[in-house]
């Protein structure tokens, strides 16, 4: 049995290794991987800040379809940084290894195939995909390139789910039936409306390759650009943003392909601004009975105007307990409870409804199969996980990715894993548009 005591041990013994980990961490010259980032949005500087964190890298160009965020690279990365508009220019260059992809969703997979196709190991912020149609080709252009890809919901490389993983394996919390999983949100900000700069426009934009691949061409917009998240054409909205990283961590604990039904709800309840997805959304997600666990179903949950502010969690419900893990990734707790082998009598009962003789034979019979401790509940002390202070998660998933690179380790977030989390994720954007159930396939990695 787990207890607090032993897993502080465990936290303790964790970051003694991850120190030395650090420290022995050496990179020659001839393995330096050189870089360049397409998108330099907000997870465009974050990921390609967190790469240049790890050891033995170098960032070649950067691309992005506003001028004063190629500007800004410069000022950030210094002047020998390469500046584009154009990401063939990027996949072009015989000095690239690897490629971050960040820019708006719906040019994930475009870029990303074209990128293993020409030789680049690509790191694809999620989700992998806009639509889920798209899925399989990616898939497959990984596997005929053996290019490296990893797709960037972090969690899954850190020590908080890792360790979560690992109890929930050896039954810390009993059978599993049921998952809750939220994120709340309550500024402006949270909600996506980003700031937009005051020299946004068609000459320092570059709109007709932004909206290249729009089947309904629309003038110039601020918003769809600095805002895109806010618009399905370019965005996949609450699901594909949020939900898809509450999914990553469920697959990654539970060793889960997926679910087989799907069904959303939500509204754009007081953000009115013109987006066209939801500010609040719900879904209700179904998991079959599988080898790698049993059935069990899960509760999404998005709100980006919530009273009770920013606070978010996941708390896997079993028979004897339930993990909660913390959003920030510092770590978790566990709450153990379990029935006593006794199933109780009197009380909120059946038991005095009946007559004075037969509750008295009852009771007899009761007590004669049940000992006073199979009467008891066991009491079982609750547990904690603490990452060290200072442990960054992103770096974690960054190294992951470069010694893929580097070494030819395996990518937990590959191309089948990432696109296993996306799927249903953006799955529940269609049961919200369509207003029915989704049914999939995750075997098969196809809508029923």
């Amino acid at each position: 049995m787990l207890t607090s005591a032993s897993l502080s041990g465990i936290a303790a013994m964790e970051e003694h290794e991850y120190r030395i980990l650090q420290a022995e961490k050496r990179v020659s010259p001839n393995d330096k991987i050189r870089l360049a980032t397409i998108g330099m949005g907000i997870m465009g500087y974050n990921d390609t800040r967190t790469a240049l964190a790890c050891p033995g890298t170098e960032l070649i160009a950067c691309c992005d379809l506003y001028t004063g965020r190629l500007d800004h690279a410069k000022e950030e990365f210094g002047q020998s940084v390469a500046i584009t508009k154009n990401y063939h220019e990027i996949l072009d260059r015989k000095d690239i290894d690897a490629v971050i992809i960040a820019t708006s969703d719906n040019w994930h997979s475009t870029i990303a195939e074209a990128a293993m196709r020409k030789g680049k190991a690509v790191y694809s912020e999620k989700p992998m995909v806009h639509h889920i149609n798209e899925g399989l080709n990616e898939i497959r252009t990984q596997h005929e390139t053996k290019a490296v890809f990893q797709v960037g919901s972090q969690r899954v490389s850190g020590l908080v789910f890792k360790k979560a993983k690992e109890m929930y394996q050896a039954g810390a919390i009993g059978q599993i039936n049921s998952i809750e999983a939220s994120f709340n949100r309550q500024d402006a900000l949270g909600a996506w409306q980003y700031t937009i700069p005051l020299d946004a426009g068609p000459q320092t934009v570059d709109w007709a390759r932004y909206t290249a691949k729009d089947k309904i061409k629309h003038p110039y917009d601020d918003n769809k650009f600095f805002r895109w998240r806010n618009y399905r054409e370019y965005g996949t909205g609450v699901a594909g943003d949020l939900f898809v990283h509450l999914l990553s961590g469920i697959h990654f604990i539970t060793n889960s392909k997926g679910p087989e039904k799907i069904f959303a709800i939500g509204g754009t309840y007081y953000w009115k601004d013109g987006r066209n997805v939801p500010d609040v959304m719900s879904a209700v997600i179904e998991y079959p009975h599988t080898n790698e666990h049993p059935a069990f179903q899960v509760i999404l949950r998005v709100n980006f105007v919530s009273g009770e502010g920013e606070h978010s969690s996941t708390k896997i419900i079993g028979s004897e307990g339930v993990m909660d893990l913390s959003d920030d990734g510092g770590g978790f707790t566990i709450r153990n409870n379990k029935m006593s082998k006794a199933p109780g009598i009197g009380g909120w009962d059946s038991l005095t409804t009946y007559t004075n003789d037969m509750q008295k034979r009852l009771l007899a019979d009761y007590n004669a199969r049940y000992s006073d401790a199979d009467k008891q509940r066991p009491n079982l002390p609750g547990t904690t996980y603490k990452t060290p202070e200072g442990y960054d998660q992103n770096i974690d998933h960054m190294n992951s990715f470069l010694d893929g690179i580097r070494l030819g380790k395996p990518i937990v977030e590959d191309a089948v894993f990432g696109f296993r989390a996306a799927a249903p994720a953006l799955a529940c954007n269609e049961s919200y548009f369509q207003n029915k159930v989704i049914h999939w396939d995750a075997e098969n990695m196809r809508l029923v």
